[in-house]
């Protein structure tokens, strides 16, 4: 018999109380993103942990090339996910592109999130007209080219920039799930993630935002917070972190948990 996607993307329900928490991790990432933040939350949750098909956890022969081109497919995995654990409520945490993911999810599926909270959020990386989404494409391509040219010795640059915190530890982490990761996978999903462009549906979004930014993140400039606050169609909240680094979850684990408290008991 042949895997279900359950068994693919590793999905895991641990945790005990009556209320479903999805913690959705990002780019380079895996599940185990969340380990250090899962404390505070299994004794009040069901927790449902599961990784993105990207990612270097998953056996790459799953990933496809055809299917995969868009955020919409990871949408589909998200709430086939949550249809085949009988899931009907749910509180969503998306970090990162899964944070855009969820975005997808719930303007397709609105009955099945309480609230979304949206972990360095962009709906779109490119800088416009009218819009600073932190790069140009010049700048984009000199990223795909590098990753292209010298996986490792792009790895190793990027992370420690990405942490941005001087936490050692987070470094490491985030280098091995980015090591990890097929290459070809890898330089593709960054294609994919930074050639989106989602500001046009964030006024579909009706469930309740929370949006949680650092004070400085390499990825994310501290002006697309407050902009996704006034397109997104429903009630936003923005939470800034007193922090720097696009993965508080691993540099700041504490400071975040604290943070994700106060909108989860709303």
């Amino acid at each position: 018999m042949g895997q279900t996607l359950l068994d693919v993307l590793n999905v895991r329900v641990i945790g005990s109380g009556d209320k479903y928490l999805v913690l959705a991790h990002g780019f380079g990432t895996d599940q185990s993103a969340w380990q250090r933040i899962l404390p505070y939350f299994t004794p009040f949750y069901k927790v449902v942990l599961y990784d993105l098909v990207c990612a270097g956890s998953v056996n790459p022969d799953h990933f496809d090339f055809r299917r995969y081109t868009t955020l919409d497919a990871y949408a589909d995995d998200l709430l086939y996910i949550l249809d085949a654990l009988n899931v009907t409520r749910c509180a969503y945490v998306g970090h990162s592109v899964s944070a855009m993911i969820g975005i997808l999810a719930a303007i397709r599926r609105r009955d099945l999130f309480t609230k979304l909270i949206l972990i360095g959020a962009s709906p779109r990386f490119l800088n416009d007209k009218d819009y600073h989404g932190g790069f140009d494409e010049g700048e984009i391509e000199k990223v795909f080219s590098a990753m292209e040219a010298n996986y490792a010795a792009w790895v190793n640059g990027f992370a420690p920039l990405a942490v941005g915190a001087d936490v050692p530890a987070a470094v490491r982490e985030f280098s091995r799930t980015l090591f990890n990761m097929r290459p070809d996978i890898s330089l593709f999903v960054c294609r994919t993630v930074f050639n989106s462009d989602l500001r046009g549906v964030l006024g579909l979004v009706k469930v309740p935002c929370y949006i949680v930014q650092t004070a400085k993140d390499v990825s994310v400039p501290t002006s697309v917070a407050p902009y996704m606050k006034r397109q997104l169609g429903g009630k936003s909240t923005v939470i800034m972190l007193n922090t720097e680094g696009h993965l508080p979850h691993l540099s700041a684990p504490a400071m975040l948990a604290q943070a994700l408290r106060r909108p989860l008991s709303q």
